[in-house]
């Protein structure tokens, strides 16, 4: 049995380990498409920060590592995929057969049609490529203009802060991480890091880069703002990398659509990682959620329905745990709340909850300081905890989460084990 694994990135890794491993003698095809060993995005802030050198990044530092579980680790990107005649052809026009097909290419910066954006001094935080060009660039002191606000973007925020630049982002929503977090709790991200030294500009976009010799960049604001910048880093999220899927006869909506076992509509095929569409039980519809853990807990899922161990994926974690400059913040599920249903707030000078329920469940929350709760947010969300009276107990003091959840998921648990 041959297995291609399109990605080189955490979903592939794992999938390859995980085929290995139930299949000793099969052949597995792991295709990258960056000239270096395989590593995560996530640890490239740390990178910026210098907690880490590049081999930090890397996912297996055992040199040998690829070679040693007879993983071909090739280096190529798919232009198309033949689902009939199991065939991908890739950029240098070679082609690549397959038994069994695992599309793991992740994702890529959305970056947006602004003039000036192409040229000079503008980056992306992606690859390790894009962060040697950002270490060259902010010095202690430099003028940094960050586009984006989001969760990566926060992250990469953090990183260049730490860096010692002058930093202002600017964000399109209205608050801080907009797709993560309610109004209350975005303005207090937003003050919490004007606080720390760091301009907010919300409720604006980049309409031009410009540059005149060799001053430093304009950018100019929506707003009317003109801020000059060494650096400006495009942080306005990533979009799935499934344009070469075009007339392969694979499924895609958002990302690669797939099925518990993460198999697509084709025989054979399969999706996980930040291209993967899947099914999330709390929201009732496939979602495509871009970070680490669910890459991985797909990945394992899928390599296992490769080698014939049936196996489903329990549902896709919509979860973001962020610190931002040292003020940690939480975002589970439905955290806008769903039609119908009731929700309990609170907010202090430093500090906000918002739960969101359907029925007597929580389906969703946003949490501001309040890091001893953030596993029993995970567990009644993603439990699906009936919580019966203690729905009313939440709703009058959100913070008797913890007692909430060992009254009842502990007796859910149990009686699960009864039937």
């Amino acid at each position: 049995m041959k297995h291609v694994i399109l990605g080189a990135g955490p979903a592939g890794v794992i999938a390859a380990e995980t085929i290995r491993k139930h299949a000793p003698a099969d052949e597995i095809v792991l295709v990258g498409d960056e000239p270096e060993a395989p590593y995560s995005r996530m640890a490239i802030p740390y990178l910026l920060i210098g907690n880490i050198g590049e081999s930090g990044t890397h996912l297996r530092h055992a040199g040998d590592h690829y070679q040693r579980l007879k993983i071909d680790l090739r280096r190529g990107r798919a232009t198309r995929i033949d689902s009939a005649r199991k065939s991908i052809a890739l950029e240098d026009g070679s082609t690549l057969g397959y038994d069994r097909l695992l599309i793991a290419t992740g994702s890529s910066p959305a970056t947006p049609p602004i003039p000036g954006i192409a040229g000079a001094g503008v980056h992306a935080c992606w690859t390790l490529a894009d962060a040697r060009a950002i270490l060259a660039l902010a010095k202690p002191g430099a003028r940094v203009v960050q586009m984006g606000a989001g969760f990566i973007g926060c992250i990469i925020m953090e990183a260049l802060a730490a860096r010692g630049v002058k930093l202002a982002v600017v964000e399109m929503g209205d608050r801080m991480v907009p797709r993560m977090m309610g109004p209350t709790a975005g303005g207090m991200i937003k003050a919490w890091c004007q606080k720390k030294g760091v301009q907010v500009h919300t409720g604006a976009r980049v309409e031009a880069i410009e540059r005149a010799g060799g001053a430093p960049m304009n950018v100019k604001l929506s707003t009317g703002q003109v801020l000059e910048a060494d650096l400006v880093i495009s942080a306005t999220g990533v979009k799935p990398n499934i344009g070469f899927l075009e007339d392969s006869g694979i499924r895609c909506l958002v990302g690669v659509l797939t099925d518990e076992h993460l198999e697509t509509n084709v025989e054979g095929v399969y999706a996980a990682g930040d291209c993967a569409e899947a099914f999330d039980k709390v929201s009732g519809k496939t979602i495509v959620s871009a970070i680490q853990p669910n890459a991985a807990e797909q990945a394992r899922v899928a390599a296992l329905n490769m080698v014939g161990r049936t196996a489903e994926l329990r549902g896709v974690t919509q979860i973001n745990v962020l610190d931002t400059l040292g003020l940690i913040s939480a975002s589970f599920g439905l955290w806008e709340g769903v039609k119908g249903g009731e929700h309990a707030e609170l907010t202090t000078a430093d500090r906000h909850l918002s739960l969101q329920f359907e029925g007597d469940r929580l389906v969703g929350c946003n949490a501001i300081g309040w890091t001893e709760h953030v596993g029993v947010m995970r567990g009644l969300v993603e439990g699906q905890v009936k919580l019966g009276e203690w729905k009313d107990t939440l709703l009058k003091d959100p913070t008797k989460l913890m007692e909430a959840y060992l009254a009842r998921a502990q007796a859910q648990h149990e009686h699960a084990h009864v039937r």
